[in-house]
């Protein structure tokens, strides 16, 4: 089971906003989680745009990811779609709304590539976190339109071949995010949920921090 996209096809290429100040790729992902990370997270789920609320500094630590050369791609577990609490539509809103509010607050914040997982955690659906799913495919879509080539067939679960991750990290609030990003072999850092990513964005952008463990 593959993961979604927010608005797209799985195999199509990203339309890439250009990176700050006109800067080359450096070949690195942020994998961010959302919920804990991005926004203020929920037990109950962030069901409508009326709950969304983005943690204060998230913005500017996008930005400055960007500005370090990274490309962004958000990895998150959305569950209650496969409860049959609500549909893609509704996390689509959602997704949209965060991005808005995002890029109000700073024009370089962009959210270049989501990924979800609509998998209940029974389902053990190798795109939902901790399995490092959504991460392999998150890494193909960004090579392939970076060098512009198209996606016929993902490489995955055990038939993926690990890329040179160079200095991309996870981040997450989560044991579960914490073990996607171990699992595919990146640094991976773990926020305090009620920060967010502004709790570690300094440790990220030092190349010299190996991350979190388990």
């Amino acid at each position: 089971m593959l993961p979604s996209r927010h608005l797209s096809s799985l195999t199509d290429l990203v339309e890439f906003p250009p990176l700050p100040n006109n800067l080359t790729w450096c070949g690195g992902i942020a994998y961010l989680d959302r919920d804990g990370v991005i926004n203020v997270g929920s037990e109950n789920y962030i069901n409508s745009v009326d709950e969304l609320e983005v943690l204060r500094g998230a913005a500017s630590a996008i930005a400055r990811i960007r500005n370090a050369g990274f490309r962004i791609c958000i990895v998150t577990n959305q569950s209650p779609i496969g409860r049959g609490l609500w549909d893609h539509q509704r996390l689509a809103e959602v997704n949209s709304a965060l991005q808005t509010i995002l890029l109000e607050e700073n024009s370089d914040a962009h959210l270049e590539l989501v990924l979800y997982s609509p998998y209940v955690p029974w389902s053990n659906a190798w795109a939902r976190k901790g399995n490092p799913g959504m991460l392999q495919v998150g890494r193909q879509i960004i090579d392939a339109t970076e060098s512009n080539n198209h996606i016929s067939k993902f490489e995955y679960g055990i038939d993926y071949l690990p890329r040179d991750e160079g200095n991309s990290f996870m981040v997450g609030d989560r044991i579960a995010d914490m073990k996607a990003g171990l699992n595919h072999g990146v640094r991976t850092f773990r926020c305090d949920q009620n920060i967010g990513i502004d709790d570690v964005i300094e440790r990220v952008l030092d190349f010299s921090d190996n991350g979190d463990t388990l």
